[in-house]
């Protein structure tokens, strides 16, 4: 669209003023709260800092045209790195930094060797909410770096029995063939002689996917023929007056079996990966791909008064993670006949956390008080399926220590510190890295290395203010500081000394510093934020030329940048949200920019919605990345790692539903112009021609449902 290349940046800040920071009604006081800032439930005017929230609206709007999570969060969240168009969220960075994923509450990433694949763990369709937090914080310990994303899952009805049967058909309109996939959920929710209960089943088929010539999209990370099963069941029972317990269960699995192989592509040339059929008879190497079935056990206990004005929130959980990531040539060594290799995270988590709340008051001031304990057991390794060991055992235990005060000062003051205590010690036993060959002369070297223990103690800090005197201007400025232990998996798999306490493995105190506001101008809701954040030692990876390995890289580094957002709703029917985020990052030490890993393109995303009843509802959902350039090419006029430029792209999707009675119609679709773009990642990535993927062609999603 060559108007969007006219925009400047003051028209910008025009149009951005027109949708996810705080983006839900304002007569909606239910949806303007939030769990997540503060581990309690407190009001967003409490929270001197950017949230995020994406109701259940927007979670249905977006389900009518993909189930993928990283799609509704790009566009949703302005600090949100574009989507990756996969399965993997590597790359799809919050503010530059890493993001804390967690269902309830409870985290699902693996830190200890970080597979990028955190946000896609439940179905979308088990979501009631999703809240973002925007920026490091203390409050949630190691891994939140860039933020919070926290999966609210859906609670029971209040009526003796909901069901709901869903079902939906997915196809490419480019080329039909093969690309038919189909979505069912089963779900039943309400309260059975004080039980209140929720169950969810579904299971999601995909067909080919095609990108905008109608090709089928390269394999690597990719969703072709492959199916997606997921068990979703909560468990709640109020024992008295003031005490409640919960217990909640998710399985989720995703495998990928496609007959296909990939045509490998070059970014730099501007050719693409895609697939194609394998002859009769072939099967694809290795095993399919994807989460082998990860597994969330939670329980919930809740009082209100435990002692005077204090109550009390413990959550336990387990977790096991089984994710299997693609098969690959370059992870060959021909001395012991492996002609290539495939990997799995294995992850085994028990964890506690606990929260008191107290609530004291004197002279106009009233003063809250948020205090607990975290305890969690983690048991992380990254081995090859032929039986090599790529990442050891890494068992890690961790204590956090957190107090976190509220002092609401009259009607128009909210002041807020706090400090978390973060203990954590990872043992390793003796090990020694693998001989990798991307081809017959290029090697990695094997080093026998002394395992240990290695340990991190850190206290880390937050302070905020908010000004609430005037609706029509909401201003806010705070600091808070993340605790990062980086991807020792990472750091332990490519180490070139003899010792663990020898490798760089440092973690790293994130400081963000953030200035914002928030505005209600009669139908006209406005956010705008501008932050800053510094590590000591980030993470960055370079290409050493003689092994073919990409070895990270610890320096200081500096992210910077601005979101603004806004809801505007025109009239009863009619309402429009928009949304622009930029972010920029260097290495300090060098002087460099950092890559696109890291710093994702600016981009505008903007919804465009009609309901003149109650019953139609249709949505029109437009994203614009924008260009960004900040590295020259080598020598042979190639580009490495995460430095290639990105090209602006579009990607317009519609979505639309209709009640009747007990049915409902729905449908959507994605790239509603068939833009041929490849997506950000894409662009920016030369790790190998897995990443040469193009975005999705235009592609149809229609279904219904009943209820019961």
């Amino acid at each position: 669209m060559t108007l969007i290349k006219r925009v400047t940046p003051v028209s910008l800040a025009v149009l951005a003023a027109l949708s996810a920071h705080q983006t839900v009604a304002q007569d909606n006081q239910l949806e303007r709260v939030t769990v997540t800032g503060s581990r309690i439930v407190e009001s967003l005017d409490e929270v001197p800092a950017s949230v995020t929230l994406i109701d259940q609206q927007t979670l249905v709007e977006n389900l009518n045209v993909s189930a993928e999570l990283q799609n509704l969060l790009a566009l949703a969240v302005p600090g949100m790195a574009a989507s990756t168009g996969s399965t993997s969220n590597f790359g799809q960075t919050l503010r530059g930094r890493n993001v804390l994923v967690m269902i309830d509450g409870v985290p699902q990433d693996t830190p200890l060797r970080n597979g990028g694949l955190g946000i896609r763990t439940l179905d979308a369709a088990s979501i009631e909410r999703i809240e973002v937090v925007n920026g490091a914080t203390s409050i949630w310990g190691n891994g939140a770096a860039g933020g919070v994303i926290n999966y609210i899952t859906k609670k029971p009805g209040d009526d003796k029995a909901n069901v709901t049967l869903s079902q939906s058909a997915r196809t490419s309109l480019v080329k039909l063939e093969d690309s038919l996939g189909y979505r069912t959920v089963l779900s039943a929710d309400g309260q059975l002689e004080g039980l209140g209960y929720v169950v969810k089943a579904s299971q999601e088929r995909y067909g080919v996917q095609r990108d905008a010539d109608g090709d089928i999209l390269g394999l690597q990370y990719g969703l072709s023929d492959s199916e997606q099963r997921d068990l979703f069941i909560k468990l709640n029972y109020q024992l008295d007056a003031l005490s409640r317990v919960q217990l909640t269960y998710n399985y989720y699995d995703s495998d990928q079996d496609a007959n296909y192989v990939d045509m490998p592509g070059n970014i730099d040339l501007g050719t693409k990966t895609y697939a194609v059929a394998l002859a009769d008879g072939v099967r694809p190497r290795g095993e399919a791909q994807g989460p082998n079935g990860n597994h969330n056990l939670m329980f919930k206990y809740e009082h209100d008064e435990v002692f005077a004005n204090t109550a009390l929130v413990v959550d336990a959980y387990q977790q096991k993670i089984d994710n299997v990531f693609f098969w690959s040539a370059t992870l060959a060594n021909p001395e012991q006949g492996f002609d290539g290799g495939q990997s799995a995270i294995l992850s085994e988590k028990r964890g506690l956390r606990s929260v008191l709340t107290s609530r004291l008051g004197f002279d106009g001031v009233d003063v809250t008080l948020i205090y607990g304990a975290d305890v969690l057991e983690d048991v992380t390794s990254q081995p090859f399926l032929d039986g090599r060991i790529w990442v050891p055992e890494m068992d890690m235990g961790s204590r956090g220590l957190f107090l976190q005060s509220k002092w609401e000062l009259g009607d128009d003051w909210v002041v807020k510190a706090g400090a978390r205590r973060e203990s954590i010690d990872v043992e390793v036993d003796d090990y020694q890295t693998l001989r990798l060959c991307r081809n017959a002369t290029t090697c990695s070297v094997p080093k026998e290395v002394a395992g240990g223990e290695l340990s991190y103690n850190a206290t880390t800090y937050n302070l905020g203010v908010r000004y609430n005197a005037d609706a029509a201007f909401s201003p806010f400025v705070s600091y808070s500081e993340g605790y990062e232990v980086p991807d020792l998996g990472l750091l332990l798999r490519t180490a070139t000394v003899d010792d663990i306490n020898r490798i760089q493995s440092e973690a790293s105190v994130v400081k963000n510093y953030e200035v914002g506001f928030s505005s209600q101008l009669d139908k006209l809701y406005l956010n705008m934020a501008v932050y800053r954040s510094t590590s000591e030692l980030g993470t960055g990876s370079q290409l050493d030329a003689a092994t073919g390995i990409y070895r990270p890289v610890r320096a200081p580094q500096k992210i910077w940048g601005y979101e603004m957002s806004a809801e505007y709703r025109i009239d009863d029917a009619w309402r429009i949200n928009a949304a622009y985020g930029y972010t920029e990052g260097k290495d300090t030490q060098n002087d460099v920019y950092l890559g696109g890993r890291q710093i994702s393109a600016p981009k505008l995303s903007t919804a465009v919605r009609y309901q003149p009843q109650q019953a139609l509802s249709v949505s029109l959902y437009w994203l614009h990345v924008f260009s960004r350039d900040r590295f020259s090419p080598n020598a042979d006029g190639l580009y490495t790692g995460d430095q290639g430029p990105i090209d602006a792209y579009d990607v317009l999707n519609l979505s639309a539903s209709y009640q009747l009675g007990n049915w409902q119609v729905f449908g959507g679709v994605e790239n509603l112009l068939n833009e041929d773009y490849f997506p950000a990642r894409s662009q920016a990535f030369r790790y190998g021609s897995g990443y040469a993927v193009k975005g999705l062609g235009t592609t149809l999603n229609v279904g219904a449902s009943y209820r019961f």
